[in-house]
């Protein structure tokens, strides 16, 4: 099928690139979904300095990097919007804003995070004509200009000494008391001395003036609910990043009160075969050189899984021979106790069954497709079709003779 893959990445970011070279490497055959531009939030980066291998690159060069890398390998690429999937089946569904429809044995997803907005009049209006979100992709637009900084974390305060190498002064609006911030206190202290930084403080931005262009802001005083206006020609929010994952609301994948994934260390999600990879997921750091990490683990976790699948269509659903599917949870002592027992059968008797071992931990998929809630337990398959279950008793005469029979 044409529109049939091994691996779908959702995201065209440096997890989704990364987990793409990988992808594309092993020989999958490998489509990266994307709405946007190539690289992501990466790629409005004008200077990236902590990227090995590069003592100085900009963003939208080193993503061009990782896009010819990944195509390099065959990995094909598809500039749409996905807007649902399905996860509940072995072969993944993937929908897409245009009707399309997509099917992968093993999806990564890689949609990164995006600035969160206030919604305040004239912020969205006047985005791009003043309102921005990143200072090392807009700054140098503010050359000699006054500019307004909203937020008072790590990325407001560091990002807005940034600015104050270009603009003629910026002035930062902060929730808290006088000399309060919510940066390190590395970064608070240098913001403190830095003669171009400003700050108005138990204040919030109510609106972004100006018809065609940033003109000012109106502030309100949180203490005295008094509201001013203070001229600019810019203003940056930095107000936090929510993942883009309202797609996957109805998913069926475990996600925070924020909407990031958590996984394990091999970037597994709690659906078998869904991987999520970079700043959509539950993680310390989020930097372009965490993602491309991210999105290797990912990929490689990916192609072993889809190994697995194969593995199991091929020996145990095309099998001749009777297979037992002995589900099994090292957590659950009985289950293991049972396995040994079944192991000991197999030993002292010639039989004609084959035996598959499957790990409820992780594969979860194929517990949910027989209806397996509980371990032990034991479905017996011929040719693939299930026949019947075994009693899994620790009677071993008793469990012998299902076996016999």
């Amino acid at each position: 099928m044409a529109n049939s893959f091994d691996l779908i990445i959702i995201g065209g970011g440096p997890a989704g690139l990364s987990a793409a070279i990988y992808g594309g490497r092993a020989k999958l055959r490998t489509l990266v979904i994307n709405k946007g531009t190539i690289g992501g939030l990466a790629d409005t980066t004008r200077e990236i300095v902590n990227y090995p291998g590069y003592i100085q690159v900009s963003g939208p060069d080193l993503m061009k990097d990782f896009h010819k890398h990944a195509q390099s390998f065959g990995v094909e690429f598809l500039k749409e919007e996905v807007v649902s999937v399905d996860f509940s089946k072995e072969d993944k569904i993937i929908k897409t804003k245009k009707g399309k429809e997509f099917f992968a044995k093993a999806v990564i997803m890689a949609c990164g995070s995006e600035p969160r907005l206030l919604n305040i009049p004239g912020e969205k209006r006047l985005r791009g004509s003043g309102v921005a979100y990143c200072a090392t992709c807009d700054a140098e637009f503010f050359e000699g200009e006054d500019v307004v900084v909203v937020g008072s974390g790590d990325q407001a305060i560091e990002e807005g000494m940034y600015i104050t190498k270009f603009a003629r002064k910026v002035t930062v609006i902060v929730l808290h008391d006088e000399g309060i911030l919510d940066c390190n206190k590395v970064s608070a202290e240098r913001a403190f001395n830095n003669d171009k930084l400003k700050f108005i403080w138990n204040s919030t931005v109510e609106e972004v003036l100006g018809d065609e262009n940033v003109e000012g802001v109106k502030l309100k005083n949180l203490k005295t609910g008094s509201t001013s206006e203070l001229p600019c020609q810019g203003v940056f929010f930095f107000v936090g990043m929510i993942p883009s994952t309202r797609f996957l609301k109805d998913s069926g994948l475990d996600m925070d009160k924020r909407g990031y994934v958590p996984v394990n260390e091999s970037m597994e999600t709690n659906l078998e075969g869904v991987y999520a990879a970079g700043d959509n997921r539950v993680k310390y750091l989020r930097q372009v050189v965490s993602a491309a990490g991210d999105g290797a683990t990912a990929a490689v976790a990916a192609e072993r899984y889809i190994e697995e699948l194969k593995d199991f269509n091929a020996k145990i659903l095309q099998n001749d021979k009777k297979t037992l599917l002995v589900f099994f949870n090292v957590l659950v002592n009985e289950s293991l106790e049972f396995g040994t027992l079944l192991e000991g059968i197999f030993n002292e008797t010639v039989n004609d069954y084959k035996i598959f071992k499957v790990d409820m931990a992780t594969k979860k998929t194929l517990a949910q497709k027989y209806g397996i809630d509980k371990v032990p337990a034991v479905v017996v398959l011929d040719k693939g079709e299930e026949i019947k279950r075994l009693d899994c008793s620790m009677d071993k005469e008793k469990l012998k003779a299902q076996l016999l029979c």
